[in-house]
C-alpha cells in the first residue's frame, strides 16, 4: 500500500510540473506577443509598398559591314592629299614677263647659257637653226622631265641643246616667290650664224 501511494504521489507532482512548465511557456508566449506589438506600436516600421521598376536597355550594333565601309572611306580620306587654292604646276618661258617667275627665269637662263655651245660639225657645215625643248623641274630644282618639242631638223643641234640642259641640271631651289610644286620650262633654242652668236628667245 505504501508503494502504490508513493507511485500517486509522484505520478500527481509529475503531472503538476508538466502542467506548470505547459503555463509558463504560454505566458511567455503571450509576453512576447504583447512586447512586440508595444514596440511595434512605438517604433512602427513603414515597409516598401511602391512596386520596383525595372528597365530594358538594348544596344543595337551597326551592320558589320557598314562599319567596314565608314573605316574604308575615312582611310581614303586620309590619305588623300588636301585640295589647294594654289595650282600644283605652271608652265613659263624663258623670257616670261610674270613678275612671280621672272627672277627665277634669268637664273636658269644664265646656267643654261654657261653649258651650251655652237656644236664644232655644224658651224663647219654651216648649220643653223631653231629648236624648242620642255623640261621640267621640282622645287629642290632637280631635273624631273625633258622633252624635244620641235626640232630643228638636224640631230646635231637638238643633241647639244639638251646636253646643255642636263649638264646646267640641278638648278637652284624654287624662291618663295614660286608656289608650284613643278615647273614646266619652255626654251628655244637658235642657231645663227651669219647674226652672231647663239640665243635663247621666247618661244
Amino acid at each position: 500500500m505504501a508503494q502504490t501511494t508513493k507511485k500517486k504521489t509522484s505520478s500527481v507532482t509529475s503531472m503538476r510540473r508538466n502542467d506548470i512548465l505547459k503555463a509558463c511557456f504560454a505566458l511567455s508566449l503571450l509576453l512576447h506577443a504583447g512586447l512586440l506589438m508595444a514596440v511595434s506600436r512605438a517604433f512602427p516600421i513603414k515597409w516598401i509598398t511602391t512596386p520596383l521598376r525595372t528597365y530594358r536597355v538594348e544596344l543595337i550594333r551597326p551592320p558589320v559591314e557598314k562599319i567596314e565601309k565608314d573605316s574604308a572611306d575615312d582611310l581614303v580620306r586620309e590619305n588623300q592629299p588636301e585640295k589647294s587654292a594654289q595650282p600644283t604646276e605652271d608652265t613659263i618661258s624663258l623670257d616670261t614677263t610674270d613678275v612671280r617667275y621672272m627672277p627665277y627665269a634669268r637664273v636658269v637662263k644664265e646656267a643654261l647659257m654657261a653649258e651650251w655651245t655652237y656644236p664644232a660639225k655644224a658651224k663647219e657645215n654651216l648649220i643653223e637653226g631653231q629648236l624648242l625643248a620642255l623640261f621640267t623641274l621640282a622645287r629642290d630644282g632637280s631635273l624631273k622631265a625633258l622633252d624635244l618639242v620641235e626640232s630643228s631638223g638636224f640631230s646635231v643641234l637638238d643633241q647639244e641643246a639638251l646636253r646643255a640642259i642636263r649638264a646646267a641640271a640641278p638648278f637652284p631651289p624654287f624662291p618663295d616667290s614660286i608656289t608650284v610644286s613643278r615647273l614646266h620650262i619652255r626654251a628655244k633654242f637658235d642657231y645663227q650664224l651669219a647674226a652672231g652668236p647663239t640665243t635663247l628667245s621666247r618661244p
